[in-house]
């Protein structure tokens, strides 16, 4: 089969994206995570391990030296209490210049040195990009960086997006079908070693374990009421 190489976060929607890029590739496929100076570095570790309980190949790259500062690098601007839908429209306060950008580029340089690479995937989801809130991850960003990366790799690589229509309620429907280890994942921005449970990422994601209907079996400190 094929190659494959991954951005897994640790977060519920690429460790979704991971286990069906494993079926589909059988196995052949390559994790890779990114230290860029987040405030939450603990993904890291359930990032490496979801790629092991999955058998699967990990690296992870220190980019910290290329990130600009933002709302998850900048230990000085505080992590927002509030749903997403609660969030003025434009730029989210959670977002690091052009972070998915560079990450992306490094994913796809790694998969065009490798011979038996053709495929990177990125699991931006629908409602990443809500709102303007995170460009990066929008439709309009997905389709321009799949034809720079065929332009860029003579079109050895093709880079596959498939959540990015999906909301996150739908990836973890779709992630339950195929035994993604919910338990393993990672998604709080604040840093602790439990879900804050009041930031926009964990109200996101228990709102996506009840949008689904699956059980969620994320211990969180605070439940907001």
């Amino acid at each position: 089969m094929t190659k494959a190489y991954i951005l897994l976060s640790g977060g519920i929607d690429s460790s979704a994206l991971l286990a069906r890029a494993n079926l589909i590739h059988e196995g052949s496929v390559k994790a890779i995570s990114v230290d860029y100076g987040q405030k939450h570095n603990i993904e890291l570790v359930h990032a490496a391990n979801v790629a092991k309980h999955m058998g699967i190949s990990h690296e992870i790259v220190d980019m910290s030296f290329a990130m600009g500062k933002g709302g998850l690098s900048d230990p000085s601007l505080e992590v927002p209490k509030v749903s997403y839908e609660d969030l003025p429209h434009g730029v989210s306060p959670t977002y690091v210049p052009n972070r998915n950008m560079l990450m992306l580029s490094m994913l796809v340089s790694k998969a065009a040195a490798d011979p038996d690479a053709e495929f990177a995937y990125y699991g931006a989801h629908a409602e990443d990009s809500e709102n303007d809130a995170y460009p990066d991850c929008s439709p309009e960003f997905v389709n321009a960086m799949v034809k720079a990366v065929s332009i860029a790799t003579y079109g050895k690589i093709t880079l596959d997006a498939p959540f990015v229509d999906n909301t996150k309620a739908e990836v973890v429907a779709n992630g339950e079908q195929i035994g993604v280890p919910w338990e393993l994942t990672w998604s709080c921005y604040e840093g602790g070693l439990i879900h804050c449970g009041t930031c926009s990422t964990c109200r996101a994601r228990r709102d996506a374990f009840i949008g689904a209907r699956v059980t969620d079996p994320t211990v969180y400190r605070e439940v907001p009421t």
